[in-house]
């Protein structure tokens, strides 16, 4: 039976408060030391009670890095607003416990120690931009501080920036306007080429992006894009072909990276896929400069695969001053300007300070990071669900080959507790943080998940078979399912045409017990090697053997078959990754039909 709709979690970020203004008890209760300080002094002076008790009823926020007036017009008409810039760290640990908001931009870490000095005051924090390294999310989610981001108002500016690096390098604009400043005339020396009718590969098509294609495809430009989670219609409909990663980077004329800075993409062009690319292709990094093996990039540069390369981002920033990627003449360069506008800046202020009244209120923002505290008692029990959830789906978006867009999910939860009994936004948030995060830089919870999932297209729906049976346990088994999608590996392809995965959580530990039509079970910690192989005696040990002599630990492993003698599917839990060459000479085993190997 199909699960009902759940009520939105925006009315559980502080749930014994959110429904009351800050003026209200809620905030009495927060500042109840404050309170007992003046009730002492009242007695000796009535009217001072009165004064303080007035500011004490609006919140305090403290911007630690220049914001634009509007958003500080809008945060002062709703709390204190204390402008304090430059702090040290012991400066900020100090202001903090009396402050019930902060905002900051990247230059201000703020670290466990500032969580801990609040005293549990800070409510909110937050992030003038998009990126977040700067701030613990594990000490903010401890200590019930929600941290908010501002995510959608760099867009244009970003992409705006992303097209004037294209232009300017293909036109040599820098170094020309060097070349004329040191006194010299060389117009030979600075001929370009142009940009209508060459193809260029959009590497994320999310919204910086499709802003970009947009752009280049008014400079007449064939433009191609590649991300596993855009929506196929959407790409379209701007005239726009989504393609394999491979496909992209071996055609483009020109590369516009836009994706995020993730385990799978750190330094994703590098030396091998450097060797794909056309001779002459010209790369612009607006995104992030980890995406970029950036001695691989001069190497390419020196050789003439790179013709030349636009960067605004770097791994390190500042970059060193002698480094030769910087130095090189064929390189364009800017200091991290790709939110650098009025209107950008003016934008962030706004969309930053609306989402942290809005949380000082008790709302929860669309662009909230980090997940609000759970009832100790729930999380206790779904624990090993939540993990199960999460690694599941993890595994099902790793199954889907390239290029295909995942667009149609289901979770079928199987329980012999009524719907009443079994809350599954939980499961269900975990299972969208499994599918996205690992090629996004959006961080998934419970207060984001439906909101992420529906911004990339993606559509989840619920379903629960219910059990007959004692609900001592909250659930038997998790299934996800992702639908009209192609697989890395055929036999994940149930007999219903999609992809799928089955766990159940055994003595507290996930297991995986279902890859597509084959029953197997495996626990869900480390890494998996799934093989479909034809079943005959030795295979158990010929694979062992290969992981042994390349020292990679197998922690688990098991065999599910069609018939004796028939097809199977083996399912290696692995505590190491394995080398490429293990990884091949596994799947040049005569008897292996297909692997997969997938990192959880």
């Amino acid at each position: 039976m199909a699960a009902s709709a759940s009520p939105s979690p925006s009315s559980t970020l502080f749930s014994s408060r959110s429904s009351l203004k800050p003026s209200s008890l809620s905030s009495l209760i927060y500042r109840l030391p404050v309170a007992v300080n003046l009730r002492h002094q009242r007695r000796h002076n009535p009217q001072q009670f009165i004064v303080l008790s007035s500011l004490e009823s609006k919140p305090t926020v403290l911007v630690a890095e220049k914001l634009g007036q509007a958003g500080l017009d809008l945060l002062k008409n709703f709390a204190n607003v204390d402008c304090s810039y430059n702090l040290s760290p012991e400066e900020l640990c100090t202001k903090i416990s009396l402050c019930d908001a902060l905002i900051v931009r990247s230059g201000t870490k703020v670290s466990r120690e500032v969580f801990e000095s609040s005293g549990g005051r800070l409510k909110v924090v937050g992030r003038a931009g998009v990126g977040i390294d700067n701030v613990d999310l594990g000490a903010a989610t401890e200590h019930g501080c929600l941290v908010v981001n501002a995510p959608t108002a760099n867009t244009v500016a970003a992409a705006e920036h992303g097209i004037a690096l294209l232009t300017a390098m293909a036109r040599n604009v820098a170094q020309a306007d060097a070349s004329v400043k040191s006194g010299k005339w060389l117009r030979n020396k600075y001929v370009g080429v142009s940009l209508v009718g060459k193809t260029l590969a959009v590497m994320g098509f999310g919204k910086v992006g499709t802003e970009v294609a947009r752009r280049a495809k008014g400079l007449g430009m064939h433009v191609i894009a590649h991300d596993p989670y855009a929506p196929a219609d959407r790409a379209h409909a701007i005239g726009v072909d989504l393609v394999s990663f491979d496909e992209a980077i071996s055609t483009a004329d020109f590369l516009s990276l836009h994706m995020p800075l993730t385990p799978a993409t750190s330094k994703i062009l590098n030396d091998e896929n450097f060797a794909k690319m056309k001779k002459g292709v010209r790369i612009v990094n607006v995104a992030r400069g980890g995406v970029i093996d950036e001695d691989a990039l001069v190497r390419a540069l020196d050789a003439g695969i790179v013709a030349q390369a636009a960067l605004d981002v770097f791994t390190v920033e500042p970059p060193p001053k002698d480094s030769k990627l910087i130095q090189h003449e064929n390189v364009t360069v800017t200091p991290h300007l790709g939110a650098s506008t009025m209107e950008a800046q003016e934008g962030v202020a706004i969309e930053i300070a609306e989402a942290v009244v809005g949380a000082l209120q008790g709302e929860l923002a669309a662009t909230a990071v980090n997940a609000p505290m759970v009832p100790a008692e729930v999380l206790t029990e779904l624990k090993p669900y939540v993990t199960l959830a999460e690694k599941l789906g993890r595994l099902a978006v790793q199954l889907v080959a390239g290029g295909s867009g995942v667009k149609s999910v289901k979770v079928t939860y199987a329980s012999a507790r009524g719907p009443d009994d079994l809350d599954t936004r939980l499961l269900r948030a975990m299972v969208t943080k499994g599918l996205i995060e690992p090629i996004s830089s959006v961080f998934v919870n419970l207060v984001n998940a439906d909101f992420t999932a529906k911004q990339r297209g993606v559509r989840i729906s619920e379903e629960r078979v219910i059990l007959d049976g004692s609900p001592e346990s909250p659930l038997e088994s998790i299934q996800v399912q992702i639908a009209n999608v192609e697989s890395r590996f055929a036999s994940a392809i149930s007999e219903s045409g999609e992809v799928t995965v089955e766990g159940k959580v055994k003595d507290g530990i996930p297991h995986l017990t279902k890859v597509g039509a084959f029953e197997v079970d495996v626990s869900l910690e480390g890494n998996i090697i799934l093989c479909r192989q034809v079943d005959q005696p030795g295979m158990i040990g010929t694979v062992g053997s290969i992981l042994g002599e390349e020292n990679v630990n197998v922690s688990f492993m098991s065999v599910g078959r069609i018939a004796p003698r028939k097809q199977a599917v083996m399912a290696i839990g692995v505590d190491e990754h394995p080398s490429k060459s293990a990884l091949k000479r596994i799947g040049e085993i005569p008897a292996v039909e297909e692997f997969v190997f997938l990192d959880l």
